[in-house]
């Protein structure tokens, strides 16, 4: 008899969302997921916003449930986290992951997102699935050393939206806070090994590229405007 993954997603993937300052983003981003994928559990990794986006908070929240549980619907519970402080994407990713995920797979999921239609989680898990050295799911580019696009550098996934198998990910260098947050983390994983699948999620999920980045930019300080020179220079 062969596996039905559908049936068992909930059980299998957990959805982590970061937000932080675009609260109407987020609410389309989770809505339009959840209409497809209803029963998922889903968190929102919030990271430090300011009391403007707690109103939507609020309203994606599920009240009265301290775990993961179903609610009285049927649907899925989205947990809200509330961090004191912006600690940015990539460690908000890894911290989520580490700490707060506890499903064999985890879903990274962009704030500014719009699942347009379903069926790319079960394939996606049934291609990892296929062979123990396939880790991790998503749209694939190669990259430089630094991190910027080189049709001769090694493969990377995007994380906008993005599977990973949870216990893996554990295994390897934490995201960090850089425009490539999972850089050091897929080389990583590749030396050890472990095989990344390109899988095409743009066919499924609209990622708007206009959410926080857009908003207040990826602040990565003098050490990315390092990485950019040093690129530009061909170092």
């Amino acid at each position: 008899m062969s596996r039905n993954i559908q049936k068992e997603l909930p059980g299998l993937v957990t959805v982590v969302t970061v937000h932080y300052q675009t609260p109407e983003l987020l609410r389309k981003t989770v809505e339009s997921f959840q209409r497809w994928y209803p029963s998922i559990p889903y968190l929102v990794f919030d990271n430090g916003s300011s009391p403007d986006s707690e109103k939507v908070l609020l309203e994606i929240e599920m009240p009265g449930l301290s775990e993961w549980g179903q609610s009285a619907e049927g649907g899925a519970e989205v947990l809200v986290h509330r961090e004191p402080s912006n600690i940015f994407h990539g460690p908000a990713l890894d911290k989520a992951v580490r700490e707060m995920v506890f499903t064999p797979y985890v879903f990274f999921l962009d704030s500014d997102t719009e699942t347009q239609t379903p069926g790319f989680l079960e394939q996606a898990i049934e291609q990892l699935e296929k062979d123990p050295s396939m880790y991790a799911a998503g749209r694939q580019i190669r990259v430089n050393r630094r991190g910027f696009k080189d049709p001769d550098g090694f493969p990377i996934l995007l994380t906008p939206y993005l599977l990973l198998k949870t216990d893996l990910y554990r295994q390897f260098s934490p995201f960090i806070h850089h425009g490539q947050p999972g850089l050091k983390h897929f080389y990583e994983a590749q030396q050890a090994g472990y095989r990344l699948t390109d899988f095409p999620m743009h066919d499924y999920i609209d990622h708007l590229w206009r959410g926080t980045a857009s908003k207040f930019g990826y602040r990565l300080g003098l050490r990315g405007k390092w990485d950019f020179l040093m690129n530009k220079l061909g170092w």
